[in-house]
């Protein structure tokens, strides 16, 4: 049987796409604020504005490309059981050909109800030469289209998943996240206390955890020793 890899990625794993972070210098949220385009009252507020500026966000993600750790990811997957669960919202880790991806805040190639954005029925994927939500329009339940995106302050019903995949983990690995943003930085938590744990990101780690490997690296060259690391 397989031993079986859990990833946890956040913004710095598509870094090297060109796709920015949301909290990084020069981050998405530079030219607006998070209240703006990310909570539910900004929604309520204005939604044309916030369906503009994610249709935005959409063009450049579709413009984007995997990167090498993005692919390496994916390339486990012919020797390992590998999950990947990523804060982020883009499809690189599809685009690479990894199969076992689950989302905790959204799909930004989505579009839902925005009565229950959680309901399958109208949760549609808008293809690269139709992105945009146009001003007014509606999902099959009458209720204008809005991004399937997990906004702040919004429950993050894949969060259970997540717990129970990083509970099953026998290698756990985190890419590009500052383990700041909860519930997903409560993830660690859950993985078994025997198991290696992998963290890869440039940036000092904020405190000392059990059983930890910090790789100060950005996410394909840290991802290029973390498979030297397996195959030791």
């Amino acid at each position: 049987m397989k031993k079986k890899i859990v990833f946890l990625t956040g913004a710095g794993m598509s870094v090297e796409s060109g796709f920015k972070t949301f909290r990084g210098s020069n981050g998405l949220w530079e030219d607006f604020p998070v209240e703006q385009v990310a909570s539910h009252e900004g929604w309520e507020r204005d939604p044309e504005l916030v369906n503009r500026f994610y249709n935005g966000l959409r063009h450049k993600l579709y413009e984007a490309q995997p990167n090498e750790g993005h692919r390496l990811i994916a390339e486990l997957e012919k020797d390992y059981d590998v999950t990947v669960v990523t804060q982020n919202v883009d499809n690189l880790h599809e685009k690479a050909g990894s199969t076992r991806v689950v989302h905790l805040h959204g799909e930004l190639t989505k579009v839902c109800s925005s009565r229950d954005q959680f309901d399958e029925r109208y949760v549609r994927e808008l293809p690269a030469d139709d992105c945009e939500v146009k001003p007014g329009e509606k999902a099959g339940d009458g209720s204008l289209l809005r991004p399937f995106i997990v906004f702040f302050g919004e429950s993050v019903p894949m969060i259970s998943v997540a717990a129970e995949c990083a509970s099953q983990a026998d290698v756990f690995v985190i890419i590009g996240t500052s383990l700041n943003v909860y519930p997903a930085a409560g993830l660690y938590h859950y993985v078994r206390p025997d198991i290696p744990v992998y963290l890869i990101d440039p940036e000092p780690v904020p405190a000392s955890l059990p059983n930890l490997t910090h790789l100060q690296m950005g996410a394909s060259e840290g991802m290029r020793r973390l498979c030297q690391l397996l195959k030791e």
